[in-house]
């Protein structure tokens, strides 16, 4: 299953969106304990995403996505406090990059936005196997300290990464799910990630179509007997092809599920492309 990825041009758009607002308020959750933690980006990018280039495709222009993500949030105020504290992040982190329009430009990835939502005590591991998308990263992130960036395979962050010296983790798994072996690439990952760390947080983000085979994998997770829930967001279920997207977070820290549950339900409001769109937070195994 392939759902033709290229991340310049989907930057921002309603998948983002979902998976940056559940990633601070995990981040927020788990510095809830003085200890620092690990933060593991298996598949993080380039950081930072000109969403006025967003239109450039390979070889002819293409419609960019960000308008029906961030852009229809960027001016709200009466969301959530857990959507407010992702919006006042990419609102500042733009203002930082230098654009004074009255609209979003530059957009955070999922490794910046950990970056600045991380304390002095918490430490970053960035993955990126595409060399000019590693390179980017490289320069997104130079000099900061307490951040480590690799051009590699983010499969074997799990290996490389844990147990880290913390004893506390958070992964995100997000690839672009191209290849054919994607979700047995996962599975074989999270398999080893939790044998290296049970205790560690690991979220895994993942699409909705109509070809999707996330069953085998949530099932895998089910008999897993390990503390799991899924957070989805299906914006129309009539369209072709993508359909909306989730994330799967197995050992969810205290209160995230209650949290999740009103972000999901806005954000299926704010974005709706159609009838039918809804959210949803259901355990696989409940604590």
């Amino acid at each position: 299953m392939a759902v033709n990825y290229r991340h310049a041009f989907h930057a921002g758009n309603y998948a983002d969106v979902l998976k940056h607002v559940l990633l601070v308020r995990l981040m927020r959750a788990l510095q809830g304990k003085q200890k620092g933690f690990l933060f593991v980006d298996t598949h993080a990018g380039r950081g930072r995403y000109d969403l006025s280039r967003a239109a450039e495709g390979d070889t002819r222009p293409r419609k960019p996505e960000w308008p029906g993500g961030i852009g229809a949030l960027w001016d709200r105020t009466n969301a959530p406090a857990g959507v407010q504290d992702y919006l006042a992040i990419t609102r500042a982190y733009d203002r930082s990059q230098g654009n004074l329009s009255a609209g979003p430009r530059f957009y955070p990835g999922s490794s910046r936005i950990a970056r600045l939502v991380a304390r002095p005590q918490d430490r970053l591991e960035l993955w990126e196997k595409h060399p000019a998308e590693c390179a980017a990263l490289r320069d997104e992130f130079s000099g900061e300290r307490r951040v480590s960036v690799h051009e590699g395979d983010g499969y074997g962050a799990m290996r490389a990464c844990l147990p880290p010296a913390e004893r506390r983790a958070l992964v995100l798994v997000d690839p672009p799910f191209e290849a054919r072996s994607e979700w047995a690439d996962v599975s074989a990952a999270l398999e080893d990630g939790i044998g290296r760390l049970p205790g560690g947080t690991y979220v895994v983000w993942y699409p909705l179509t109509g070809r999707t085979p996330r069953d085998g994998f949530l099932g895998w997770l089910e008999a897993s007997g390990i503390p799991s829930l899924t957070a989805e967001l299906t914006m129309d279920p009539h369209a072709p092809g993508m359909t909306g997207c989730g994330v799967a977070v197995v050992n969810p820290p205290w209160l995230f599920d209650a949290q999740a549950r009103p972000i999901l339900d806005y954000l299926a409001d704010a974005l709706s492309r159609g009838q039918g769109a809804q959210g949803s937070v259901r355990w696989l195994v409940p604590k």
